[in-house]
């Protein structure tokens, strides 16, 4: 049997149209559980619930059809809002507690910040780095923290809009490859979120969380957790915390896979997943049809028996 690693990516990756192929029923059962049309344009993904609903259930859709097929995670590794299909591709959640939470989080966020806030990634610089450049720029009125790391020079931040591009300024001009904004319209992962957390663990004190059927790499400290209460405290305080992406695939190494399935939308941890992971077998779900990567599994279990 191939042990293979279930990456689900978060929100930037997302395009109109990427709910093309997700099966109607269950797209009309999402539609009725939240009470909520579900566009799948480039305006309606504007909006942080049309946006974080969908791109959920484009994950869950993939990791049902996989399931059905006979193939199942050995570990999985969510990206912020990935921790929710994680979870549910290693039964940690239901398909409707997913869907339920991930509507409630993304009304919570933008709540919280409608306008004016977001995130930046800094490429080729250090975190030591562009913790210096940022430590330049926040203010209490102001402010901009360092977040997410998803390679040892590939740093995000999060914050105001206004601090966050005085940053990538600078970064520019300390050399940095690239620095731009993220498609991200909430400082996440950071700790301006703290009382979007709050009231995100509250929401979800009643939903059974259960113990994971494989390894679930945990955003907020990278570390695998095979334990229920450990699921949870990601799912629902994950937007406080950076994402330790880099320590996570360090983490998976150690349990040695012997492929990679990238959840659609988009592919951004491939070149990320290559440094860390060399010319491991790797199926890009964003470039490949379903059918095709079960083909590709069953070829590459062939292989190992």
């Amino acid at each position: 049997m191939v042990k293979a690693l279930w990456i689900f990516p978060g929100q930037g990756g997302q395009r109109a149209g990427m709910l093309t192929h997700v099966p109607g029923p269950l797209r009309q059962h999402v539609e009725q559980l939240l009470g909520l049309k579900l566009l799948d344009t480039a305006q309606g993904y504007q909006d942080s619930v049309q946006l974080q609903v969908s791109i959920t259930l484009l994950q869950v859709s993939q990791v049902d059809q996989l399931i059905a097929a006979g193939e199942r995670p050995s570990l999985v590794a969510g990206h912020s809002l990935g921790v929710f299909a994680a979870a549910y591709a290693v039964g940690s959640l239901t398909r409707d507690d997913c869907f339920r939470l991930v509507k409630r989080r993304a009304e919570l966020m933008q709540a919280a910040y409608p306008q004016g806030y977001g995130m930046g990634v800094i490429v080729g610089l250090t975190r030591t780095a562009v913790t210096t450049l940022v430590e330049q720029v926040h203010t209490a009125t102001h402010p901009v923290y360092v977040s997410n790391q998803n390679a040892s020079d590939q740093t995000a931040i999060a914050g105001e809009l206004i601090a966050i591009d005085q940053v990538l300024t600078l970064a520019k001009q300390a050399g940095a490859a690239k620095a731009l904004r993220l498609k991200v319209p909430v400082p996440s992962h950071s700790p301006l979120m703290a009382a979007v957390a709050e009231q995100l663990a509250s929401a979800a004190q009643a939903t059974p969380i259960q113990r994971p059927t494989g390894v679930y790499l945990a955003n907020y400290s990278g570390h695998a957790a095979q334990q229920a209460a450990k699921v949870r405290q990601d799912l629902v305080s994950n937007l406080v915390h950076p994402v330790y992406f880099e320590a996570m695939c360090q983490v998976a190494l150690n349990y040695q896979p012997d492929a990679i399935l990238n959840f659609a939308p988009g592919s951004p941890f491939r070149h990320v997943l290559q440094q860390d992971f060399g010319d491991l077998r790797q199926i890009d779900l964003n470039q490949t049809s379903l059918d095709d990567a079960q083909y590709l599994l069953n070829k590459w279990k062939r292989g190992t028996n």
